[in-house]
């Protein structure tokens, strides 16, 4: 009987549950092991004039101190700055050399007997600083008399393109109305519980660094950090921990902390250690991008949307770091949403500020994305005065037209979103949600209903970081495209079944799943199934693309998964054709044993086949080679690079989410509750749809955090001041609404399950969900909601 499609437990369970993870403070350290601690800087923009380690160096029980400049001495031999994915000579080391560009950037590493050495040391090193003026705002920063923060860039625009698909000139000159906003999304992290930790050991023998760290991801930064490192790429022995205290994206961040630690463990001829602490980590990780949206709809009078304006302008902070520009870029193929829009015009900066770099976060790019857009799609609704329904509705993708190629060349493998979209109002039941509205108002409170209707990518297609350069600069290098996966299984010669996989999660249930499609495949307990999740690039099979991001492992490491299952299948079955002296074609595999169809007195146990391939491989069919281990890479012949026109498929599939919630907003405190929040989802096949609920929830609390309370905040001065989380709010258990979660499922015709990746779709949607909701609800106040988080403060400011 399958196991797939069904709410197994997960296996990982009863380790974590019973405090017996394994995390990466966790880990054995190596032998004479120094702990670090990392001295930040106070301000956001200097020239570093001099740093006086002497008195620290002084203190029982430091090995040694580097800072930038120490570190400088070796810059031709051991360190280069890590590259970045634009053209623009921007120079970005993992510790400031002369000059420092945002609060928290590393001056200095102190190497110590113990943790507490570490910091105590660091109140006797004195920093002296030429300040300079800061810039914060994207859009001063990218002002030609704005200050510059690289030299060698000349300004702080880090990129910029342009993009034109359809004639929306046309579509703008036949429209009967042309509806424009602006839009801030704000700046916001992820706060996993584990936070950034390293572990790194130098042999000077074999020339090899081994660094252990809770990164997950993509492995294309391996390749960089090997650069950085001047090194070759298996050199650098990279081992990701058997747990990971989440991550949701933040913890690619840890890029230029493996290279520092590295390097400091090569310099000073020690194994050294390394984890943040939480006010590091709300200062100096990584963050999404906050974004500046300037948008412009062509619009006919029932509602239709014909064409669109957009123009995007990213705060990447400091430095333009790798994988950034890709905020802009992970949803090019998705910029319409799920709407029928043939016509855009779209333009892309990402721009630099004395704010901490960004990089990867759940729903990466896709709320700033979606924020603006389903904004305007209720706009339109109260410009025209039509309901948000049927203006949704009026520009919905037909479900005939699926597979669906979008404007800027996503192709979306399958949907309904009418259907989705028609269970959410029916579940919802709107109209008397409209209803309660109404009765509300004339009690005096004030409800507010909004939809979002998202389209979820999963699988980046590695391509689309190219679209960042323009055809020309593009054709001058090598093509980049695909999304491969790879798994290994294996049989041992006593039958145990061990399956590695390279997909990295953070408590995702990778391993459950896993051990349901391989048992599927084989016939066997997923009991009798382990895992390897710990990815060692010296051992597992690997791809640049690797790793746990962009929803994935459902739409990309299930397939290899399966297929790596499948060849073991195929061996099975081939060495018992000749036991059994039957064509394969007449063979099935179940419950540990291979029978001939219809006979099933005519069978060989599981367990004989594989000792033959190890116990007597002469036995085994000509041409055949012994043991039973397979390993299979997986890619989407869809994933191609953008071609002369910047058309890309920027991800492998695609799935949707429909949202309705209900809010109801306190004018006099600003205070906004949620008192509904239903939401549908189509993510193809569920693989174990209990895994499935549980990561949509987890990412509507994420949603909801960016939606109502998370922001990480600096003064006009560059002052960061959300260091902890008495500043820095996220939502808690009782600020969850109540959650009505229903699926339909269309399965992906590309994935050999069905699936889609899913998880971060409630992170993309909810905060234009919610938005829209209060706007709604203070429509009589005569003001729109264009800005987010939507705190109290904010609100009540907002009313007045």
């Amino acid at each position: 009987m399958s196991s797939l499609g069904k709410p197994m437990n997960r296996v990982e369970d009863a380790r974590l549950l019973t405090g017996k993870g394994t995390y990466i403070d966790d880990l054995p350290v190596f032998p004479n092991t120094k702990q670090v601690m990392i001295m930040r800087s106070t301000l956001p923009h200097a020239r570093i004039k001099s740093i006086d380690v002497s008195e620290a160096l002084k203190m029982a029980g430091v090995e040694g101190i580097l800072t930038g400049q120490d570190l400088r001495q070796d810059l031709r031999q051991d360190l280069d700055y890590l590259p970045v994915g634009v053209t623009a000579p921007v120079e970005y080391y993992p510790i400031a050399i002369e000059k420092v560009r945002y609060v928290g950037e590393p001056i200095a590493v102190i190497v110590a007997k113990n943790r507490y050495i570490a910091e105590d040391a660091i109140e006797k090193i004195k920093v002296e600083y030429d300040p300079l003026p800061a810039v914060v705002d994207v859009e001063q920063a990218a002002e030609p008399d704005a200050p510059i923060l690289h030299e060698q860039v000349g300004s702080n625009v880090a990129n910029h393109r342009y993009f034109h698909y359809g004639n929306a000139d046309q579509a703008f000159a036949e429209a009967d109305h042309i509806i424009k906003h602006k839009f801030k999304f704000p700046k916001y992290s992820a706060t996993p519980v584990e936070t950034y930790g390293v572990l790194a050991s130098y042999d000077h023998a074999s020339e090899v660094h081994t660094v252990h760290a809770n990164f997950h991801g993509p492995f294309i930064l391996h390749s960089l950090m090997a650069k950085a490192l001047k090194v070759p790429s298996s050199h650098l022995r990279l081992i990701t921990p058997k747990d990971n205290g989440g991550s949701y994206g933040i913890k690619a961040g840890l890029v230029p902390y493996i290279v520092l630690m590295a390097a400091v463990s090569k310099k000073l001829g020690l194994p050294v250690k390394w984890i943040e602490d939480r006010q590091e980590h709300l200062m100096s990780s990584s963050s999404g991008t906050d974004r500046v949206t300037y948008i412009e709809a062509a619009v006919k009078k029932d509602g239709k949307v014909t064409g669109f304006r957009m123009k995007f302008i990213d705060n990447v902070g400091a430095y333009i770091r790798a994988p950034e520009p890709a905020c802009l870029y992970r949803n090019h193929g998705n910029t319409t949403g799920a709407y029928d829009v043939p016509n855009l015009e779209l333009e892309t900066m990402a721009v630099m500020s004395n704010k901490c770099p960004t990089g990867l976060i759940r729903g990466y790019g896709g709320q700033q994305t979606y924020f603006p857009l389903e904004r305007m799609m209720h706009i339109i609704a109260q410009e025209l005065q039509l309901d948000p329904v049927d203006v949704i509705r009026k520009n919905l993708i037909a479900t005939e037209k699926f597979p669906f190629r979008t404007a800027t060349g996503g192709v979306y493998d399958s949907g309904d979103y009418f259907k989705a979209f028609n269970l959410v109002v029916e579940t919802g039941k709107y109209q008397e949600l409209r209803q309660r509205q109404e009765e509300a108002r004339k009690e005096g409170r004030y409800l507010g209903i909004g939809f979002a209707c998202i389209v979820e990518p999963s699988g980046s297609n590695m391509g689309y970081v190219t679209i960042a350069l323009t055809p020309e600069e593009r054709a001058k290098s090598l093509p980049k495209s695909g999304c491969p996966e790879a798994a290994t299984v294996s049989i041992d010669p006593m039958g145990n079944v061990t399956v590695r996989i390279s997909t990295t999660p953070s408590g995702q249930g990778h391993e459950t799943v896993t051990a349901q499609i391989v048992s599927d495949v084989l016939g066997i307990p997923a009991e009798r199934i382990r895992v390897i999740a710990e990815l060692d690039t010296n051992t597992s099979a690997w791809s640049i693309a690797s790793g746990s991001y962009s929803s994935r492992f459902a739409a990309l490491g299930s397939s290899a998964v399966y297929h790596a299952a499948g060849k073991v299948k195929a061996k099975l079955i081939k060495i018992a054709s000749s036991l059994l002296h039957t064509p394969e074609d007449e063979l099935e595999l179940q419950e540990g044993r291979v029978f001939v169809k219809g006979q099933l007195e005519k069978q060989v146990p599981l367990r004989r086949l594989t000792g033959l391939a190890h116990w007597n491989p002469a036995d085994l069919p000509a041409g055949m080679e012994a043991g039973i281990y397979e390993t299979a890479y997986f890619s989407l012949p869809q994933a191609i690079q953008p071609d002369e026109n910047d058309l890309i498929n920027s991800s492998a599939t695609y799935g949707f989410v429909a949202d309705l919630v209900l809010v109801e907003v306190m004018p006099d405190t600003g205070e906004v509750r949620i008192e509904d929040y239903f939401t549908v989802h189509d993510a193809g096949t569920l693989l174990n749809p209990k895994i499935v609920d549980g990561q949509i929830y987890g990412g509507l609390a994420h949603g909801i955090g960016g939606a109502l309370y998370e922001e990480l905040m600096y003064d006009h001065r560059g002052q960061f001041l959300t260091g902890s989380f008495m500043d820095y709010l996220c939502p808690t258990a009782p600020e969850i609404p109540r959650v009505t979660l229903k699926h339909i499922e269309t399965p992906s015709p590309l994935t050999p399950l069905g699936a889609k990746g899913l998880g971060e779709g409630n992170t993309m949607s909810a905060p234009a969900a919610v938005a829209n909701a209060v706007s709604d609800a203070l429509e009589g106040f005569g003001v729109r909601i264009d800005t987010l988080p939507l705190s109290p403060n904010y609100i009540w400011k907002l009313l007045r």
